[in-house]
């Protein structure tokens, strides 16, 4: 216990599910699916009263931010997080944005105006890749590695406005003559993520938390290693943040059983579906999370590591992997990140209003009996 209070506090956030929720398995198809049909099919819809109901229990709760993700089949995140800003008072947000579909003088704009009507309580996610069909569908036709390119200008570019500088810039993407805005009353913190070397150059120059989706510690711990290094190089030092899912009961059999029960009546043929475009997929990391199971919906196949499952994997892009046990045996596994140099910690769970409460309740007293909070 001694070594893992020496390596300081854990950062906890949670998620909000801007395709809906559900407390069954119709929650994992829909979080990433452009399939208008099955999105329909959550039994929650993302309505602000409920969105607004998360995110007042993840102030409620102490959870730090809670991310707000992009995407085609999501509600538009600045809109709804704008709205639930008058909702909540202490809660930061992670709001998503990818670089090029608005202006960097328009989103300097934006997030100047959000910062004063939140009161400074603005973070930002850097999606800079994303899938080609979904890039397609907003009108971007740049490839994997020009996104990233892109997104270095466009940080750029944001870090100058912010400042109150005023602003000419003219690079491979953007041509930007004499933009100014009002400074910013706080610089939002900048996460970016990403596996391929590309977006780890990215991460390591411009990023102040490099956020990844949930693999095993020692697969998570060496990518921590490639971007330190390259920060390094630059003179940096980042903080690491991970992508997880979370299934936590006060006994482990409680806990497999939900996840079991996720999984068990998962449609083979949209399985299939799913993971044939997961095969194809042109992101690095979706690539490694498609490599983390064979496919198959036992236990056996989908824990990759004591406690790591990756059962939303089947049918979910991005984050598939959950911690599920007991409360202990949740938060073992949190340390052992830890222990791999991870401090912040972005949750989720099905339905998330209740199982925010189960984290919260259930594994963040363990975490602070181990001096991790």
């Amino acid at each position: 216990m001694g070594t893992e209070a020496a390596a300081g506090p854990v950062i906890l956030d949670w998620f909000l599910p801007l395709t809906g929720d559900s407390r069954t398995n119709l929650a994992l198809g829909s979080a990433t699916d452009n399939n208008p049909a099955r999105m329909n099919a959550a039994s929650r819809r993302p309505t602000l009263d409920y969105i607004a109901q998360i995110a007042r229990a993840a102030e409620y709760l102490d959870y730090e931010a809670v991310l707000v993700p992009t995407g085609g089949g999501n509600e538009e995140s600045w809109t709804i997080t704008t709205a639930l800003t008058q909702h909540t008072r202490r809660l930061e947000y992670l709001v998503a944005v990818r670089p090029g579909l608005v202006s960097p003088t328009l989103q300097a704009q934006i997030t100047t105006t959000f910062q004063s009507v939140s009161d400074g309580r603005l973070r930002i996610n850097v999606v800079a890749g994303g899938e080609d069909a979904e890039q397609r569908r907003f009108g971007d036709r740049i490839g994997h590695d020009g996104r990233y390119a892109r997104a270095a200008e466009y940080l750029t570019i944001l870090m100058r406005l912010w400042t109150g500088e005023r602003t000419s810039f003219r690079g491979d993407f953007f041509d930007i003559e004499d933009a100014y805005v009002s400074p910013i009353a706080r610089v939002p913190e900048i996460y970016l993520g990403g596996s391929s070397d590309a977006a780890i150059d990215v991460a390591a120059e411009h990023a102040d938390v490099y956020l990844t989706w949930g693999e095993p510690p020692a697969q998570a711990g060496e990518k921590i290693r490639r971007v330190a290094e390259r920060a390094a190089d630059h003179g940096r030092a980042l903080r690491y943040g991970i992508r997880l899912h979370t299934i936590a009961r006060p006994t482990s059999d409680e806990a497999w059983r939900i996840a079991d029960g996720l999984v068990s009546g998962l449609d083979p043929s949209v399985v299939a579906e799913r993971r044939a475009a997961f095969a194809r997929s042109g992101s690095v990391g979706q690539q490694r999370q498609f490599a983390l199971t064979n496919g198959g919906t036992t236990r056996a196949d989908l824990e990759i590591h004591p406690g790591l499952w990756a059962g939303a994997s089947l049918v979910r892009g991005g984050a598939g992997t959950a911690l599920v046990g007991s409360y202990a045996e949740v938060a073992a596994l949190i340390a052992e990140y830890r222990s791999v140099g991870f401090t912040e910690f972005v949750l989720s769970g099905y339905p998330h209003l209740e199982e925010a409460y189960w984290f919260a309740e259930g594994v963040r007293p363990e975490l602070a009996r181990r001096g991790l909070l």
